[in-house]
This record gives structure tokens, sequence and C-alpha cells, in this order.
């Protein structure tokens, strides 16, 4: 049950850190102010990148092994997490920006415990 929850949600986490990543690139890009929608989305992709992490974790704890290396970027995806909250008003001074790349970042994360799966060091 967990591991279909888990193997599913993978595939929200990157679509939604991808796609979230790029409109706040964009809005950077153009020197616009993010809208209101756009912190409300980041939140949610960030938050699914969160859960994701924690059912690895739970899994992981239930004697399920995904791999050493898998494991690796689950977590720097929570340290990566944890940065974003201790360095969130950094952030705020141009915040389509910084999370655009933070969230592509973590997306990129996403894409490489996905393509890790089952490999140890």
């Amino acid at each position: 049950m967990l591991l279909e929850i888990h193997r599913n949600l993978a595939y929200f986490v990157v679509g939604s850190c991808g796609s979230m990543g790029l409109v706040g690139v964009g809005f950077g890009i153009a020197k616009k102010n993010p809208p209101a929608w756009f912190a409300i989305a980041r939140y949610v992709a960030l938050g699914s990148a969160l859960v994701q992490v924690s059912l690895g974790l739970i899994m992981y704890g239930r004697n399920n092994n995904p791999g050493s290396i898998h494991m690796f970027y689950g977590i720097v995806t929570l340290f990566t997490l944890a940065f974003a909250y201790i360095y969130r008003l950094t952030l705020a001074r141009r915040p389509a920006l910084g999370w655009g790349f933070l969230l592509l970042f973590v997306m990129g994360l996403g894409i490489r415990g996905w393509m890790n799966f089952g490999q140890s060091f």
C-alpha cells in the first residue's frame, strides 16, 4: 500500500516541482511579482516532496530497502527542504526566481532518485 502511494506520488512530485519551477523562473526572468496562486502551488509541490520523503523513511523503517543511492537522493531532498525553510527570508527577496530554481532542483533530485531505485554504492 505505502509502496504504491510512494511510486504514484513520485509522478506528482516531479511534475508539480518541475512545472512550478519553470513558472517561477519565468516570472523571475520577466521581473514580475508572482501572483498569489504561485505561493500556494509551490507549497503544495514542496509539501508533496516532504510527504514523499516521509513515506520513504516509513517504508525504510519497515525493512523495505530501496538501495543506498535512492535513499541518498531522498535524504538530500529532505536537507534541501530544511535549508529552504531556514533561508525562506532570503528567498523572499526575489521569490519567483529563488523558489523557481529551488523547485527545479527538487525536481532533479526526484528524477535522480527515481532513476537509481534499487542501486547501491
